[in-house]
Order: structure tokens, then C-alpha cells, then sequence
């Protein structure tokens, strides 16, 4: 709980910093107040202790999804710093931060207001982001979309919600897990309607398919660095919500919902990996991607649903360092080409080694190739599926993976092999630094994934 009211304090300090004229140093003192908060978390390790009449629990699931929203944050703000360099920053740096406040409350609700309250929280924020650009009509049509299809989404699950308290009388998940435990013979049909619905939300919140059409087009017309923001920590949150929902309160009647998500995981993998083949916008292809890493995620929680959260916090920590890394590149190189295409990456090799290199191990690792977390983090998924029989998604999975790497590798041979589409570009030693830091993390992380594992265990 340390945590949380860390992560609030800080956008009040955000609120006013304008006030005592602390812009300068706020990104700084942001940075420093969201790996304390991260470092909190280690204290509060083991406890399982409840707050505000068990609305909130921080057990090990909820504070290992805080730290990691929580150090993704540190590393979105170090790398985004230019993106809070105008007179909005403390406007933008306290809805960043009140957006993290709801991601984690979203990780670590035990009611379902509470869930509702951290995605609303975290949703509104966002919207305001997405528009933050604003003279880009683009930017401003991603806003108005992201807002249009968010509340359509949070319609359904609240109407969810209110079904599931009709049929159990409860908002708290461990009471609706034992009320179906005791009654899972006799549940009412609208409570089945309710997981429905509720399936619905959730699912537009992590983007699954086939309820994930806003987010290329919210992607690439938000500013780079929020698009970097929606793909890491919105992401993170939103699965982690997912999973706490059909794992510890609907993992009792698992038999009414697993046909559902088995069929949106399939084409989770299926239409994201082959319409990013298509694109040519890297913010789009990314966004694609994106979706496409969700599918991998659910073939993971629908092998275990119980016991998977070890499987999916790795593979989480993967692509989020891999997503950090991309983008940080994507927001550096369209920075100096003014521009987000495939050709804009033409002759990287020859204009930064370094920044191609780097951006070559990110794409490596989302495409799953050894030794890196990516190729870990899949192959987790793939052995627990098997393990409990889904070899046939496996093999879709593996097929889509193989395309995965197909339309990476896009990029990489624009890097390597095409003629330079601009001049030589210079680092800051600040920029060396994040990207030196980050694949340090990333070897680290696929070298060593029991580190992380043991975590949930």
C-alpha cells in the first residue's frame, strides 16, 4: 500500500509543482519518487495485508505487477523526457502519474468498484494524453476514438459487474469465488450474461481480438512517447485485471468461459500477426504486434488459468523491455526523419551503430529468438500449454510467431541492408545510457528468467 500512496503523492506533487516552480527538476523528482515506490514494494513483500474493508489486497501477485508498472514507469520517463519539455509539463506529468495510481489499483483490487475506479482513473488520463498533440488532427482523432470506444467498453462491463453482484450478492472477488464454489450448479443465467459482458471490457482493454480496432489507429495518432506508455504500462495493468478476474474469481466455473477466450486467443494470433505483415507505419506495426503478444498471453492463462501468473508476469517483464527499447528508438528516429515508415529506417546501421544494434536485439527479442526473453517467455507459454494439452493452439502460435518474425525482420533489413535515408545521428549520453541500461536488462532477463519466476511461485 506504501506503494500506492507513494504513486498518488506524487501526482498532487506533480498538481502543484507549477506553483512552487519546480519544473525543471520534476521529471527528475518523478523518476526518483517511482523507484522509491518501486523499492517500497520489497517491504511490503510477503505481508498479503487488506485496506479499506478488503477492497484492496497487495499480496505477491499485486506488488509484483506494482513493481514492474512501477520500474517500466521510471524508464518511460527517462526516455520520454522531451515529450514534458513545453508549458504542459506539469498538466502532463500529473495525468502520467495519476494514470500509474490506476494501473495500480487495477493490479491490485479484491472488489469490483475498485476495479472499476482504477480503470476509470487510469482511462481518463489516457484519453487526455492521447490528444495531447494538438495540432495534429490525427492526435486529436485518437483522443476522440480511444474516448468514444473506452466508455462503450466500460458500458458492458459495468452492466457485467451489476449482473455478477445480482447473481452473488457480492463485489468482493473471494466472496463471489466461494459464492460459486458452493453454488456453481445453480447459478442463474444472467450471471453467465455478466462474465459475458465482463469478458467484453476487459477484453477491449487489452486489446484481444476481435475488440481491438481502436488500437491502431490510437496508437499511431497519439503522440510516440504516449503510444510507448499504452503498449508497456496500460498493458501490463490491463492484463493483470484480466487475469485476477477469471483466475481467483471466476476459476471455479472455468468449463463457461474457456471456449470464449480460446476462440479470441486464436484470432488474437492470427489477425494481429498477419495484418502487421501489411503495415508500413512502424506505430502501427508495433501497435499490431502488441495485440498480437496478447494472444500469447491468454494461450498462456487458458492453459492454467490458476496457476499461470508466473508464466505471464515473465513473459509481461519480456515484452515490456523489448516495447521500451523500440519505441525509445522509434521516438529518436522520428525525431531526426520527422516521419514513423519502415523507409524512415533505411541505412540506421550507417547513421548509428550503436542505435541499430540496439533496436535489432529489441525486435529479436519480441520475434521470440534465442537467448533472448522474448524466445523464453514463449517458450514458458508453449511448454505449459502443452503440458495441460493445447497442442493445437501451440502449433498456431508457433506459426503466427513465425510470421511475427517475418515483419520484424522488415525492419531489421532496413536497418542493415538499405542505403541511409538521412544524416548521422548523435546520441545525448543520457540516451547512451537508457539504451546500454536496457539491453543490460534484457540479457539479464533472458539469461536468467527463474529470478523473475520464483517471484509468483
Amino acid at each position: 500500500m506504501n506503494s500506492l500512496y507513494v504513486i498518488c503523492g506524487l501526482g498532487i506533487a506533480a498538481l502543484i509543482a507549477e506553483i512552487l516552480n519546480m519544473r525543471k527538476r520534476l521529471t527528475a523528482f518523478l523518476i526518483i519518487g517511482l523507484a522509491a515506490a518501486a523499492i517500497l514494494v520489497v517491504f511490503d513483500w510477503g505481508t498479503n495485508a487488506a485496506y479499506f474493508s478488503n477492497m484492496v489486497v497487495f499480496d505477491k501477485f499485486s506488488l509484483a505487477f506494482i513493481a514492474l508498472i512501477s520500474v517500466v514507469s521510471v524508464a518511460w520517463l527517462w526516455m520520454c523526457g522531451e515529450y514534458f519539455k513545453d508549458q504542459h509539463q506539469t498538466d502532463k506529468s500529473a495525468l502520467v502519474l495519476f494514470a500509474i495510481a490506476g494501473a495500480a489499483v487495477m493490479v491490485a483490487f479484491n472488489n469490483m468498484a475498485m476495479l472499476f475506479l482504477g480503470i476509470e482513473i487510469l482511462s481518463i488520463a489516457l484519453y487526455t494524453l492521447a490528444g495531447s498533440r494538438k495540432g495534429s488532427l490525427f492526435s486529436n482523432e485518437a483522443s476522440f476514438k480511444y474516448f468514444l470506444m473506452g466508455s462503450f467498453a466500460t458500458g458492458f462491463l459495468l452492466l457485467g459487474i451489476a449482473l455478477v453482484y445480482g447473481a452473488t450478492g457480492s463485489f468482493q472477488l473471494d466472496i463471489i469465488s466461494d459464492f460459486i464454489q458452493i453454488h456453481k450448479e445453480g447459478m442463474p443465467t444472467f450471471f453467465y450474461a455478466g462474465i459475458i459482458l465482463m469478458f467484453i471490457g476487459l477484453a477491449f482493454k487489452i486489446s484481444a481480438v476481435p475488440f481491438h480496432f481502436w488500437a491502431p489507429d490510437v496508437y499511431s495518432g497519439s503522440p510516440t512517447s504516449i503510444t510507448a506508455f499504452m503498449s508497456t504500462v496500460v498493458k501490463i495493468a490491463a492484463v493483470g485485471a484480466f487475469y485476477k478476474i477469471f483466475s481467483f474469481a471466476f476459476g471455479h466455473i472455468e468449463s463457461s468461459w474457456l471456449l470464449m477466450i480460446q476462440v479470441v486467443c486464436v484470432l488474437t494470433l492470427l489477425v494481429a500477426n498477419i495484418t502487421a505483415v501489411y503495415q508500413v507505419d512502424v506505430k502501427r506495426l508495433l501497435a499490431y504486434s502488441s495485440v498480437g503478444h496478447v494472444g500469447y498471453i491468454l494461450l498462456g492463462f487458458l492453459a492454467d488459468p490458476i496457476a499461470s501468473s508466473p508464466v505471464v508476469f515473465y513473459y509481461l517483464v519480456a515484452y515490456a523491455v523489448s516495447s521500451l527499447i523500440a519505441f525509445a528508438i522509434l521516438i529518436i528516429v522520428e525525431r531526426e526523419n520527422k516521419s514513423v515508415s519502415i523507409e524512415s529506417f533505411n541505412g540506421l546501421y550507417k547513421r548509428n551503430p550503436f542505435l541499430s544494434i540496439t533496436m535489432a536485439i529489441a525486435l529479436l527479442s519480441l520475434a521470440g529468438i534465442p537467448p533472448l526473453p522474448g524466445f523464453f517467455g514463449k517458450y514458458l507459454v508453449f511448454a505449459l500449454a502443452i503440458e495441460h494439452g493445447f497442442t493445437g493452439f501451440v502449433i498456431v502460435a508457433v506459426v503466427t510467431s513465425l510470421i511475427g518474425v517475418y515483419y520484424y525482420f522488415r525492419i531489421m533489413i532496413a536497418m542493415f541492408l538499405k542505403e541511409p535515408a538521412g544524416t548521422i545521428i548523435n546520441l545525448s549520453g543520457s540516451e547512451n545510457s537508457f539504451a546500454a541500461l536496457l539491453i543490460g536488462i534484457t540479457m539479464i532477463t533472458g539469461l536468467f528468467p527463474d529470478l523473475l519466476i520464483s517471484l509468483l511461485r
